[in-house]
């Protein structure tokens, strides 16, 4: 294996951008490139190729590996990018060949979560995806310490350094594999809290550098890391929001999307995604500045569908109207129900209409209602007030309690279930 210069912050890295059609993806090759940005990388040279089918051996090709190799020692490339996901085999070939580290679709997105992931939680989840990535590229690197075990009276079948290493790997992948069903335990303890308080959830999802978290931090005053690059969020944070004419509800910032996401990531990042699919209400946010949002899109719908959350309500916002003079606008469907929202998460136009479709989504969950309750329930009272639905009270005459309520449809069958109530009005 081959090591990125340590003397160098930023390696100089070359692309190689192979296609099995003749016609060239910009938007592909513009991604691979933004990609490696993110990283940390300095692209200094792109090669593009056109092949039906990948070299078994190197994926590129011989011809090619002899211009890519011409193209390392006149530009002083440090490291090698696919902008494909590659076998073992093949990676290893390429490095034999080029004496520079190469690096896949998978390896590089995988290296830039390292970086972002703060939490613990975020930590633990790219570490394991991590380590699933680098078992199937072990190599028989050990050979000087071909059997461990041997040596006088110590002969035997033995273990190799490579088998050493599957089985630590081993090791560790179960390890964090539990680590992680503890977290994802405490998730779901902390989510059944939640629950026991009606508070509705919004999940901001879309594709990576669509806008989701500068959209956050300008609805909810937080300061998450917001950047003009992938990936920039990768731990989900969480932020009550109150909303006019609606109450309070929870606004949930995930880690973006991108095309052909390695499923290892998704697998990993399961119980975070899990704040997805328990979502009230999607606001599918995308760029609407991108030429390709429609693929984008695309894209995302292909993840939620992965994770099972596309059956979740769901709002379009086309964010960043500021970089295109579009208007700030609503656009309802047949129904009259909420379809899309223009807005600028930088600018702040556009925000209030999207504040005001959430609370309108958000308000059809809920049924306003009148409960009368006897003096003697006082009981029953404090339990409506735990659950947080109670929004004006009055006492009449005789010392009964008028309590007008947001109920959800589970909370509304639950209170008929209940005995000693005078009378529900619906509001």
């Amino acid at each position: 294996m081959f090591e990125i210069s340590k003397s160098k912050a930023e390696p100089n890295a070359l692309i190689i951008y192979q296609r099995d059609t003749s016609h060239e993806d910009t938007e592909i090759l513009e991604e691979i490139q933004l990609l490696a940005q993110s990283a940390g990388a300095v692209v200094v040279t792109t090669l593009t190729a056109f092949r039906r089918r990948p070299d078994p051996a190197t994926f590129v090709g011989k011809g090619k590996v002899d211009e890519i190799r011409s193209q390392i020692e006149s530009d002083d490339i440090d490291l090698v990018i696919l902008n494909h996901s590659v076998s073992p085999i093949q990676e290893r070939n390429l490095e034999r060949a080029l004496k520079v580290r190469v690096l896949d679709r998978t390896g590089l997105i995988l290296d830039i979560f390292a970086q972002r992931a703060t939490s613990h939680e975020g930590k633990l989840q790219v570490e394991l995806a991590q380590l699933q990535h680098i078992a199937t590229r072990l190599v028989r690197g050990w050979t000087h310490l071909e059997r461990q075990k041997g040596g006088i009276g110590l002969r035997g079948p033995g273990e190799t350094q490579l088998e050493t290493d599957r089985r630590l790997i081993g090791h560790r992948i179960k390890s964090l594999n539990k680590r992680l069903d503890t977290v994802s335990s405490q998730r779901q303890l902390r989510r059944k809290s939640r629950a026991k308080v009606p508070v509705p959830t919004v999940s901001l999802v879309g594709y990576t550098n669509a806008g989701k978290s500068s959209l956050f931090n300008r609805i909810t005053d937080a300061k998450v890391y917001a950047e003009d690059q992938l990936f920039a969020t990768l731990d989900t944070t969480m932020r009550r929001v109150e909303l006019e004419n609606f109450g309070a509800s929870i606004l949930s910032d995930t880690v973006g999307f991108i095309r052909d996401l390695p499923h290892s990531l998704v697998q990993a990042f399961h119980s975070t995604l899990e704040e997805v699919a328990n979502a009230h209400l999607l606001l599918h946010t995308v760029d609407v500045s991108s030429s390709y949002r429609e693929e984008c899109i695309s894209e995302v719908d292909k993840v939620l569908k992965e994770i099972e959350a596309s059956d979740i309500p769901s709002i379009m916002v086309y964010n960043k109207i500021d970089i295109t003079g579009s208007p700030p606008k609503v656009v309802r469907n047949s129904d009259g129900e909420i379809e899309r929202v223009w807005c600028s998460a930088k600018t702040g136009e556009g925000v209030d209409l999207l504040l005001g479709a959430i609370a309108e989504h958000l308000g059809k969950l809920h049924i306003r209602c009148e409960i009368v309750l006897p003096a003697n329930n006082g009981k029953l009272r404090a339990v409506l007030y735990q659950k947080n639905v109670v929004k004006t009270e009055s006492v009449d005459d005789m010392g009964g309690f008028h309590l007008e309520c947001d109920l959800s449809p589970a909370d509304m069958g639950w209170l008929k279930k209940q005995p000693n109530i005078n009378d529900i009005k619906r509001l």
